[in-house]
C-alpha cells in the first residue's frame, strides 16, 4: 500500500435482523406487495429468464373487496366452480379445526409433538385441487391440507399422531410425519430439504417410464439454505424434470427470520431464475391465486416444458411446533397485522360477494366440521394414546425391514419372546 493511500475501513459482516422483536410492531413493508391483478400471466411455453419480473412481483387474484381480478383469473372460471370453491373452503376450515384439536391433545400429553399450519391452509388445499390424483407430493410437516383436500381418513391421521396400535406407520415416524401413498403423499422426511431431491428424482423416473404423472416438492424458506435444495434445482433444470418446487415463505424458520436464509434484498423465487427454472412469486393467502399458479406450473410440467419454482408468500400464524414459543422472538400480534390477511376469511368473503356462501352457512359448516374432527379423535383414542400405553407390539420392530428376515434377527426376536 502506498504511503499516500488513506487507511481503509475494516471489513464488516452483515447479520440480518427481523423488522420486529417482542414488544415492537413489525414493519411488513419489506414484503414488496403488488396490487391484485397487476402481475402478468406469461404464456405456458415462456422461457425461464422471461419470468424474472414475476419472481419479484406478487401474483394476486382477490382484491380487497373479495373480487377476482386480473389475468390469472383466466383458468379459474371453467375449473373452479362454486361447488369446488366451497369444498376448498371447507377443507381449509377442517385443517384449522384439526390443528387446534391436535394442539390441545398434545398439551394433554396424548401426543408427543405437533405442528400446525395456521395461516397457510390455502397453499396446500388449493394446490391439491390443481393436481391430478396420481401426481405425487413430497411435503414437509405443514402440508396437512393436502390430505384434507383428498379426504384422507382423519382417524388414520390421528392414530399416527397418537402412535397407538392402529398407527399406520407403527410408531416409527415422529407425529405429523405422515405417509399416505394412495393420496399421493410421499413419506415426510425429517431431514429438511431432502424431499426436494426425492421429488425431482421421482419426476425424472416418471418421464423415463413415459408416464404422465408429475411431482410436487415442498420446502420452507429456511431450508432453502440447505445444499440439497440447490442440488435439486440443478437436476430439475438440466433434465427439465416434470416437477413443481414449492417454497413456502412463511417468514420464519423456527426462530430465525427469512432474511437469514437469504430472503433480504431479493426473493426466494429469484433463486429459480438463477438456476434456469421458470419462477413465480405468489400470494399464498389468496386461494384463487394459489390455484391459478399451481395449474400453470402443473400444465408446464405435463407439457414437457420443464420445472417451475413457486414462492408462496404467507405467514406462520402459530409457533414452529409445540416445542416453540414464538412470543420469545417476534411480536405476539404479528399475524393479526400481516398485510395478506387470513386465507380462510378471504375465500369466505369472495364466496359471499359471489352469492355462493353466507355467514349462516359458514357457522353451520364450522359446527359440522368440529363435530367430524371430534368424532374422529374419539374413535382414534379408543385404540390408545401415549397416555395409556396402547402401542404396537415390540415384535413390529422386526417387520418391514427385510423381505426375508436374517437369522440374527430371528434369534433376537426369539430372545425377546415376541
Amino acid at each position: 500500500m502506498s504511503q499516500n493511500t488513506p487507511p481503509r475501513t475494516p471489513l464488516q459482516l452483515h447479520v440480518p435482523e427481523p423488522t420486529g422483536r417482542p414488544g415492537n410492531h413489525t414493519d411488513f413493508s419489506y414484503l414488496h406487495l403488488s396490487p391484485a391483478g397487476a402481475a402478468r400471466r406469461p404464456p405456458l411455453d415462456t422461457q425461464p429468464a422471461e419470468t424474472s419480473d414475476i419472481a419479484f412481483a406478487l401474483v394476486r387474484v382477490l382484491d380487497e373487496d373479495g373480487r377476482a381480478v386480473g389475468p390469472w383469473t383466466e383458468p379459474l372460471t371453467p375449473q373452479l366452480t362454486p361447488e369446488r370453491l366451497r369444498f376448498g373452503l371447507r377443507a381449509m376450515m377442517k385443517t384449522r379445526i384439526f390443528d387446534a384439536r391436535m394442539l390441545i391433545a398434545q398439551r394433554q400429553k396424548k401426543i408427543s409433538f405437533y405442528m400446525q399450519s395456521l395461516g397457510e391452509e390455502a397453499i396446500s388445499v388449493a394446490h391439491a385441487l390443481a393436481l391430478e390424483e396420481d401426481d405425487m407430493c413430497f411435503p414437509t410437516y405443514r402440508q396437512q391440507g393436502l390430505l384434507m383436500a383428498r379426504d384422507v381418513s382423519l382417524v388414520d391421521l390421528i392414530c399416527q399422531l397418537l402412535s397407538n396400535e392402529r398407527d399406520p406407520l407403527k410408531g416409527r415416524q415422529l407425529p405429523v410425519l405422515y405417509s399416505v401413498r394412495k393420496a399421493g403423499f410421499f413419506t415426510i422426511s425429517g431431514n429438511l430439504a431432502t424431499q426436494v431431491i426425492q421429488a425431482v428424482g421421482w419426476g425424472m423416473a416418471s418421464a423415463i417410464k413415459g408416464d404422465t404423472k408429475i411431482a410436487s416438492a415442498w420446502i420452507g424458506d429456511g431450508s432453502t439454505a440447505e445444499a440439497d435444495f440447490h442440488t435439486a434445482l440443478t437436476f430439475a433444470h438440466v433434465y427439465r424434470a416434470p416437477v413443481i418446487i414449492n417454497v413456502v415463505n412463511n417468514q420464519w424458520a423456527i426462530s430465525t427470520f427469512e432474511a437469514i436464509a437469504g430472503g433480504e434484498g431479493t426473493t426466494f423465487a429469484a433463486r429459480g431464475i438463477g438456476a434456469g427454472i421458470a419462477s413465480l412469486r405468489v400470494d399464498g393467502n389468496d386461494f384463487l391465486a394459489v390455484y391459478a399458479a399451481s395449474c400453470w406450473a402443473a400444465e408446464r410440467a405435463r407439457s414437457n416444458l420443464g420445472p417451475t419454482l413457486i414462492e408462496w408468500v404467507t405467514y406462520r400464524g402459530g409457533g414452529h411446533s409445540t416445542s416453540d414459543d414464538p412470543t420469545k422472538y417476534r411480536p405476539a400480534d404479528d399475524w393479526e397485522h400481516f398485510p395478506l390477511g387470513d386465507p380462510i376469511a378471504r375465500l369466505k368473503q369472495h364466496l359471499i360477494v359471489s352469492g355462493e356462501w353466507s355467514e349462516e352457512a359458514h357457522s353451520a359448516a364450522q359446527k359440522e366440521l368440529e363435530a367430524e374432527v371430534a368424532a374422529a379423535q374419539k374413535e382414534a383414542e379408543s385404540y390408545g394414546s401415549l397416555a395409556d400405553g396402547h402401542v404396537h407390539s415390540a415384535a413390529s420392530m422386526f417387520e418391514d425391514v427385510y423381505k426375508d428376515m436374517p437369522a440374527h434377527l430371528l434369534r433376537q426376536r426369539q430372545e425377546l419372546g415376541v
